[in-house]
């Protein structure tokens, strides 16, 4: 069993790891495939509402450095960029995606069950998600209570349903992905993608 400062340097070293692989083969264009602003061999762009580098000497999130899992979520995006255009729809439940089985069970409590008791607060707080998180109105085929689009990295776009307690039926909350973001982020990494998204939504609303 690893204890919980071993797995945090083991985190440390993955995402490490990650980031050797990327410049030791870094593509001349990286800045147009994340994309993101280059100064010299560090990179910025926008992650989970924050502003976020990466380097070769690690990653910073608002500019400190982010918890393990989180770097090696980052690490990772990174890693995987290329100069495929995003496409929001047709939308994806998580599901969908191949390979997505193993963490079906995970994505639906952590990403969507965990905002249902605060359904009623993300209403209240719907312009200030949208502005921290690059959001936009949901496409006119999202149906839902409300419902918007949130970009909580650059290329991959996530759209909350929202489903407000009725006298018949509780509150519930669906989230589903753009069309093609399991090209830019391993299975794993992309469920985790959601599952932070709705931690910084919680944040935001308190």
């Amino acid at each position: 069993m690893i204890s919980k400062g071993g797995m945090v340097d083991n985190y440390a070293k993955l995402a490490k790891d990650n980031l050797d692989r990327l410049y030791g083969n870094l593509p001349g264009d990286m800045e147009d495939r994340l994309p993101g602003e280059k100064k010299g061999r560090v990179y910025s762009f926008a992650a989970f509402g924050r502003s976020c580098s990466v380097s070769p000497a690690g990653i910073t999130l608002g500019s400190v450095e982010p918890p393990g899992v989180i770097a090696i979520l980052l690490s990772l995006y990174a890693l995987n960029a290329t100069t495929e255009i995003p496409l929001l729809e047709p939308l994806r439940a998580f599901k969908e995606f191949p390979g997505s089985a193993p963490y079906v069970g995970a994505f639906a409590s952590h990403t969507e069950q965990i905002l249902v008791p605060a359904v009623h607060r993300i209403k209240t707080k719907f312009d200030l998600i949208l502005s921290r998180l690059s959001g936009e109105a949901a496409p006119p085929s999202v149906n839902g209570d409300f419902a918007f689009v949130v970009r909580p990295l650059p290329k991959i776009f996530l759209c909350y349903i929202f489903y407000e307690a009725d006298e018949d039926f509780p509150p519930s909350v669906t989230c589903l992905y753009s069309h093609n973001a399991n090209r830019f982020m391993p299975m794993d990494g992309l469920a985790d993608v959601g599952e932070y998204t709705s931690k910084t939504i919680l944040e935001l609303v308190g």
